[in-house]
């Protein structure tokens, strides 16, 4: 019988048949095997579960193969003109096409008077016992992203995918799906327009990877039980389902929860709504303190005890259905305790929790429609205070971002970071913290033009630039002299940060606490034609460990990274000094090597590749392109130091 969005495969006229070896499409398949399993996996309805989503999409992209050892002569058409390689491989194209017809045809719904297809059966092989694999689970955006997806048909979400994973036109992407048996290629593309292009980069996050994969064990009592005979397994069934029907009894299933068996009584106190902590209004003002255990509970929904159970019980033990998110350093455990709650409501399409326990925030969200999925992330803010407790992130919507703002912000506007001369934009602030939605630069690809970041201004006038950085806490944006001090907000220079706003998409998902941008010397340019300013970019995480710096240079030209360190005191507040060289060419062609160090630096040498010698912070060498050398100075107490090496 025939389904309403997917036809019969059309016979192939001359015009579209080509041959492709059976050699070459497994050469092709091996070669692109994680891209086209993750094609079928995206493309299989997610009501299967993520179980035998991972099985299937392995299982169809194994069958892909034409069948014998002949040649095949159905070949798709082809993109054409400047693309990938893999465009170019017919192998390639055919193995596609395959995983995408077979993966159309696996959701396609069981009919009484028709056989069904091989792609709609559990997959024979592979098979694993005793396991269940999913991908690693991924934040609020990817959840959200797949309840999108799940409302679309097969062919839109197929649709949707070629466009975002494969980067294919829609010419193309029509031929292929009605090549693959679509009935309205056309209907397919223009239902798939419903979920915005911005959420393309998260079709390659790990959330949707079935090659890199979780195991956790299947359900060990059923199992055990099953070991059991029947009398007993039923009488054993029907005792735990009146133990935990029990009021204040055990901790059933609770949303997107595992079941727990657990009878600890300080475990179960960390999980009792009516034991979460909170704040009054006025407690940042009674105490001084600005920090998060000043934040009072905001939110339409802070009295849902049923919503707030399901928050704290996916925080102690999530299922499978659950998606976890944690920063680098985090811990991934239960509270210790019970935590404080600074939030609960809607947000947009989804429930939102937000607590914290003294080291993490948590931040838990369900779909309105289904609190059986849900996304946990955890992030930790140990000794967050003032600049780093002012806002947390919300939730984000089609490549915009929402924030819940401290008690003690009384305005929030937009400032383009790259743009500082431009108008800084007013955002609405709403009674509860909750700031209007604007465009965030976590999820952009492509060419950075700008970089928005919030801007926010406490009860005693002080401003604050914060930006999204994928994490639940934003990071908070200084300018100056590295010490122990914090720094200055970078709203009191902002053109000290405009020519590397775009740089900030290099530590996106690091757990980062602060970048500062420090402006450490200034060059003129041996031609004349104006001057280099030389800065030093240093990322710090919560966790301590995982810093970044990097040395960059700004010329009319453009602004460009000549130096990179992982872990090094250089540049940060426990060694407030640095030295960096960078190639560089004037308008006539002429090559040099140029090198600067902070004020503090009495003399600079090359060495190597490079040869020259300065006294002073500066240095101008002629070079030929592309050559290198080691690059010392000396501070004015005598120590000698080395510049950062530069950029890979």
């Amino acid at each position: 019988m025939q389904s309403p969005d997917v036809a019969q495969r059309p016979a192939p006229s001359r015009a579209q048949e080509s041959v492709v070896d059976v050699d070459q499409a497994e050469a092709a398949l091996v070669e692109h095997y994680p891209r086209l399993v993750r094609l079928a996996y995206l493309t299989l309805p997610p009501t299967l579960g993520r179980n035998r989503r991972v099985l299937t999409a392995h299982a169809l992209t194994q069958r892909a193969l034409p069948r014998g050892r002949t040649a095949t002569s159905l070949i798709p058409a082809q993109v054409t003109g400047t693309v990938a390689g893999r465009e170019l491989n017919p192998g390639y194209a055919y193995v596609r096409l395959q995983v995408i017809r077979t993966a159309l045809e696996a959701g396609l719904p069981l009919r009484r008077r028709a056989w069904p297809k091989r792609s709609q059966l559990p997959p024979l092989l592979p098979q694993v016992w005793g396991l269940r694999l999913f991908p690693r689970s991924g934040g609020a955006d990817e959840l959200a992203l797949d309840q999108r997806l799940s409302a679309l048909t097969s062919p839109a979400r197929a649709a949707y995918v070629l466009r975002g994973l494969e980067r294919l036109p829609d010419p193309v992407i029509k031929t292929l799906l009605q090549q693959a048996g679509v009935d309205s290629p056309a209907a397919a593309l223009k239902e798939a327009d419903s979920v915005s292009p911005q959420q393309y980069p998260l079709l390659s996050s790990p959330e949707y990877d079935p090659c890199s994969l979780h195991a956790r064990p299947t359900d060990l009592m059923r199992r055990r039980q099953h070991m059991k005979a029947v009398p007993a397994a039923v009488a054993a069934v029907v005792v735990c389902g009146a133990l935990l029907g029990l009021p204040g009894e055990g901790w059933g299933p609770d949303g997107a929860a595992a079941p727990s068996y657990a009878r600890n009584p300080a475990a179960q106190a960390a999980l009792d709504p009516a034991r979460l902590t909170t704040a009054t209004a006025t407690e940042w003002q009674a105490t001084g303190r600005t920090d998060f255990t000043t934040w009072p509970a905001r939110g339409d929904l802070t009295k849902d005890k049923a919503l707030l159970r399901r928050a704290l019980a996916v925080w102690a033990r999530p299922g499978e259905s659950a998606q976890v998110s944690v920063t680098p350093g985090t811990p991934a455990g239960p509270p210790p305790g019970p935590p404080q709650l600074l939030y609960a409501g809607k947000v947009d399409t989804l429930r939102v929790v937000m607590l914290y326990d003294g080291l993490r925030i948590a931040r838990y969200a369900e779909p309105l429609d289904d609190p059986n999925l849900a996304a946990l992330d955890l992030t930790r803010v140990d000794g967050a205070t003032g600049a780093g407790a002012s806002a947390l992130v919300l939730g984000r919507a089609d490549g915009n971002v929402r924030y819940l703002v401290a008690p003690w912000v009384r305005a929030a506007a937009v400032r383009d970071l790259a743009k500082p001369d431009a108008e800084v934009r007013a955002l609405t602030l709403a009674e509860d913290g909750t700031t209007a939605l604007f465009a965030s630069p976590a999820v952009r690809t492509g060419e950075c033009r700008s970089w928005d970041v919030l801007q926010l201004t406490d009860a005693s006038g002080g401003q604050r630039l914060l930006t999204d950085l994928s994490e639940v806490a934003p990071a908070h944006l200084t300018v100056g002299r590295p010490s122990t001090a914090p720094g200055r907000d970078a709203s009191t220079s902002p053109k000290t940060w405009a020519p590397f706003a775009c740089s900030l998409a290099a530590v996106r998902s690091q757990g980062v606490r602060t970048v500062n941008a420090w402006q450490f010397a200034r060059q003129p340019l041996p031609d004349g034609s104006g001057n280099a300013d030389w800065v030093c970019t240093r990322t710090e995480t919560w966790r301590g460990a995982g810093t970044r710096s990097l040395t960059q240079f700004s010329t009319a030209a453009g602004a460009y990274i000549t130096g990179a360190a992982d872990e090094t005191p250089a540049c940060g507040p426990a060694d407030a000094h640095v030295l960096a060289a960078g190639p560089w060419k004037s308008a006539t062609g002429d090559s040099y090597l140029l090198a600067a160090g902070s004020k503090d630096t009495v003399s600079i040498e090359l060495t190597g590749g490079v040869s020259g010698s300065a006294p002073g912070a500066l240095l101008a060498v002629p070079a030929e392109e592309g050559a290198q050398a080691e690059l010392r100075g000396t501070l004015a107490n005598g120590r000698e130091i080395k510049g950062l090496q530069p950029a890979q």
